[in-house]
């Protein structure tokens, strides 16, 4: 059989440009704010094209203020564009929201859609009758999310009263009820523990294999953005600094890791010079590692059998500066 290739979102040009005013300090400031202010102009998207595809998974990351959240409620119709064109499933979201929103789906990390002192059935019963859902094709629908996500014990409970990770799952239930060709997820498992995000993610791709749902996730989590999606499109400044196979940017940018040692012994500077250094006392030293050149394991057993080790961090590069360092290499 033939594997479908097209289109679902088309993006072209697309800009937005937000005007804010500028605050004076004292007095004379408040009078001038009232009748005379000033203004200031944000390019907050900056010519943007791009094109997904039908059952596509597409991260799209950047820094706080680079442009995604503007991009994403322009796709949903909330903004409206200043320029450019944009097609959901042919359609003009500024001008067909309330069609599209039949099609798209969304979940927000920070933004609970279930009603808080409800249990989740409440909620779902409502939605079901807001996209005017058929009574037997809600309940089977219903009945198969309620089985893949497993909240069968849980959707009676108050939501006030479930844990993060349950109520995530019924936030899952609700926004894919209505059977959404489209679903936009913004920081989905933020807050969560590891075990959770792991089982989130899973379900994630699940939802993506099994119903070719076209999926576009926001996230500032590097494991979200490796451990669910397949393409990158990565904004920086309005403008997008690359879109491609999530692979290449590993390879290049995300293998490195930054480690934290607290020894009992005195860091000898010989042990690190091959090594980028970022802080470094008497007992403590703060570095990066490219692991596709000093694999970690090594470098691991290396420091304990040299040092007396109290101490011992190792964390992901913060994605912010994995961007930067991609943005200044795109220029």
């Amino acid at each position: 059989m033939k594997k479908e290739n097209k289109t679902i979102i088309s993006i072209k040009g697309l800009k937005k440009t937000f005007k804010t005013k500028v605050t004076k300090p004292g007095m004379s400031g408040i009078f001038r704010n009232i009748f005379s202010p000033d203004y200031k102009y944000i390019k907050a998207v900056d010519n943007i094209s791009l094109d997904i595809k039908k059952g596509e998974l597409v991260s799209f990351i950047g820094p706080n203020g680079a442009g995604k959240s503007t991009t994403l409620k322009m796709l949903s119709g909330i903004l409206f564009p200043d320029s450019g064109k944009i097609k959901i499933l042919g359609k003009d979201p500024s001008k067909k929201r309330k069609e599209l929103s039949y099609d798209i789906g969304t979940i927000f990390g920070q933004k609970p859609q279930l009603w808080f002192h409800l249990p989740p059935i409440d909620s779902f019963n409502l939605f079901a009758k807001i996209y005017d859902i058929d009574q037997t094709i809600y309940k089977e629908r219903l009945d198969n999310l309620i089985n893949l996500f497993e909240i069968s014990d849980i959707i009676n409970q108050p939501v006030r009263k479930l844990s993060l990770g349950q109520r995530m799952r019924c936030e899952f239930v609700l926004a894919l009820l209505h059977n959404p060709k489209i679903l936009f997820l913004d920081e989905p498992t933020i807050g969560m523990d590891i075990i959770v995000k792991k089982t989130m993610r899973e379900l994630i791709k699940k939802i993506n294999e099994k119903e070719k749902t076209t999926i576009i996730l926001t996230s500032h989590d590097i494991g979200d953005i490796e451990n669910i999606s397949t393409r990158l499109v990565i904004i920086n400044h309005g403008e997008i600094v690359y879109d491609g196979d999530f692979k290449n940017i590993k390879q290049k940018y995300l293998s490195k890791k930054l480690l934290k040692i607290t020894t009992e012994d005195k860091i000898d500077e010989k042990d690190f010079k091959d090594l980028t250094v970022i802080k470094k006392s008497k007992y403590y030293i703060e570095f990066e590692i490219e692991t596709h050149k000093f694999p970690l394991k090594k470098v691991i057993d290396f420091l304990f059998t040299k040092y007396k080790i109290t101490d011992i961090g190792i964390n992901e590069m913060p994605i912010e500066d994995v961007i930067e360092e991609i943005y200044r290499d795109q220029r």
